[in-house]
C-alpha cells in the first residue's frame, strides 16, 4: 500500500497537533490491535519538515525578496488607481467610467499575482519536493509503529472517518519516532527538471494514452540523506 498525502498549505504547513482525536475517559475499554493516527500532522512534525521549512527561507531568500518587492512595487502603482476609482464611485455610482477603470486594476493585479507566482514558484516546488521524500517513507514508518505496538489495523483520523477515538489509540508520536529515524533530513533543492508525482503521474498517463499502453508505476523520490 502507498500513502499519499495531499498538498499541504501552499504557503507552508501550520504545524498541526499531534492529538487529532478527541479523548475518551479513562475507564472506557480499548480494543487491542487498532491505532489512529494524523498523517498530514505527522509529515508537518517531522523533523525534515521542519528543518526545510527554516532552511527554505535562507536558500531561496532571492526569489522572495524578488516577490516582494514586486509584490510592493504593484501596490504603489495601484493605489492612485485605486483612490481614483473609489473617489469616483462616491461622487458618481453611476459612472461609466467605472468599469473600464474596475477592469484595469483588476488586469494589473492578476497579472502581478502570476508575475510573483512564477518567481516563488521553487520555492512551492522545494516544499513539494521535501514533502513527497517525507511520504516516500511513510508507508514503512506506519508499518513499523504498528509492528512494534502489535496493531493490526491504522486508521488515519485525517479523512474524517474518525469520529471520535479514545487517545489510547493515538499512535502519531509512534509513526513520528519511526519517521525521524528513517528520515532524519530532506533535499531542499529538487534536482533539475524535477516534478511532483501528481504531475508524473498525469504526463506518464497522457503518454500511455497516446501510445495505446497502460501508465508505468510512477517513480519514487531518490533517499535523500543531506538536507542541502
Amino acid at each position: 500500500m502507498k500513502i499519499t498525502i495531499k498538498p499541504l498549505l501552499a504557503a507552508g504547513v501550520m504545524l498541526a497537533g499531534l492529538s487529532p482525536v478527541v479523548a475518551a475517559p479513562a475507564a472506557a475499554q480499548i480494543v487491542k490491535g487498532i491505532g489512529v493516527a494524523s498523517l498530514p500532522a505527522i509529515v508537518a512534525n517531522s523533523n525534515a519538515y521542519k528543518t526545510a521549512e527554516t532552511q527554505r527561507p535562507v536558500t531561496y531568500k532571492p526569489q522572495i525578496d524578488q516577490a516582494n518587492a514586486r509584490g510592493a512595487a504593484i501596490e504603489q502603482q495601484l493605489k492612485p488607481m485605486i483612490d481614483k476609482f473609489n473617489a469616483d464611485r462616491q461622487a458618481n455610482p453611476n459612472n461609466p467610467a467605472l468599469e473600464q477603470q474596475y477592469n484595469a486594476i483588476q488586469q494589473i493585479r492578476q497579472a502581478g499575482q502570476q508575475e510573483i507566482q512564477q518567481m516563488i514558484a521553487p520555492v512551492a516546488l522545494s516544499r513539494a519536493y521535501v514533502t513527497e521524500q517525507i511520504t516516500d517513507q511513510l508507508n514503512t514508518a506506519v508499518q513499523n509503529a504498528a509492528k512494534k505496538k502489535n496493531i493490526q489495523l491504522v486508521l488515519d483520523s485525517s479523512q474524517g472517518d474518525v469520529l471520535f477515538a479514545s487517545e489510547a489509540y493515538n499512535i502519531n508520536q509512534d509513526v513520528l519516532n519511526e519517521l525521524n529515524t528513517l528520515l532524519p533530513n530532506a533535499q531542499l533543492v529538487p534536482p533539475q527538471g524535477w516534478l511532483p508525482r501528481e504531475i508524473r503521474e498525469q504526463q506518464a498517463a497522457q503518454a500511455a494514452a497516446q501510445n495505446g499502453q497502460a501508465p508505468a508505476a510512477p517513480t519514487t523520490t531518490p533517499p535523500a540523506t543531506n538536507s542541502r
